[in-house]
């Protein structure tokens, strides 16, 4: 899917995953506009920081004025599916004190409705100029397939599982317990094109990761920690 800047916007503030930190987030808007910068959050809006709600209000408050959208983010499918009564798997922390904290809030049900409905149309990926948004992922086919236009309110297979949950090895586990994951993918981005992704916090010194890639191309990852005792990262691209 290719993005088209509205007119107005001086360029893009890419801003990594917030995971709940919704005062750093709103700093990071409130900046965003005073340089006339359209906001483009590569997803996990939600989960283990303190105050998932109001990170919701701020984003569709953005929505609302025209200025920023998200990326779908696993953990915003997860979020989705919860709302609607489906069964998923509340780890500690995470999904858990989402609920939680929406549950105890007064706009409960209008932020739960419209998280429904935005998180269904959620963009999994989106290319503009020289640069691809995703939050887990690439693949060389993003760059000819647009995203589906329903990914966050269906099952993620294919290209919608690469962009949402990263490159995995099959069977493999972490002990953790989460899939064991890999950047193979790096290497298959075409010279001159940057990808700027989330989904992992691989910060080198609480910045973020840039990994250049053997074909040319490099990965911006924007996870630094947000939520999880690290910080909000976001780097601006001038129109």
């Amino acid at each position: 899917m290719r993005f088209e800047l509205p007119a107005g916007f001086a360029g893009i503030r890419v801003v990594g995953d917030v995971h709940g930190e919704s005062g750093p987030f709103r700093d990071a808007i409130a900046g965003a506009e005073a340089a006339r910068l359209f906001v483009v959050q590569i997803g996990d809006l939600t989960d283990h920081g303190p105050d998932a709600p109001g990170v919701l209000a701020a984003m569709f408050g953005l929505m609302d004025r025209g200025a920023g959208l998200f990326l779908l983010g696993n953990h915003d499918h997860k979020l989705r599916r919860a709302l609607l009564g489906q069964p998923v798997k509340a780890r500690a922390g995470g999904l858990d004190e989402t609920l939680a904290q929406l549950e105890g809030h007064p706009d409960r049900a209008a932020l739960a409705a419209r998280a429904i409905e935005a998180i269904a149309r959620a963009p999994a990926w989106l290319r503009w100029r020289d640069v691809l948004f995703v939050h887990g992922a690439f693949h060389t086919s993003m760059l000819n397939e647009p995203a589906p236009p329903d990914a966050g309110a269906r099952r993620p297979d294919g290209l919608v599982s690469r962009a949402l949950f990263g490159q995995t090895i099959a069977g493999e586990l972490t002990d953790a317990g989460y899939p064991v994951r890999v950047l193979d993918w790096v290497d298959y981005i075409p010279a001159g094109l940057t990808v700027y992704c989330g989904h992992d916090n691989r910060s080198i010194g609480g910045r973020p990761h840039i990994a250049q890639g053997k074909r040319g191309g490099r990965a911006v990852f924007l996870d630094t920690g947000a939520g999880k005792g690290g910080h909000l990262s976001w780097i601006d691209l001038k129109a």
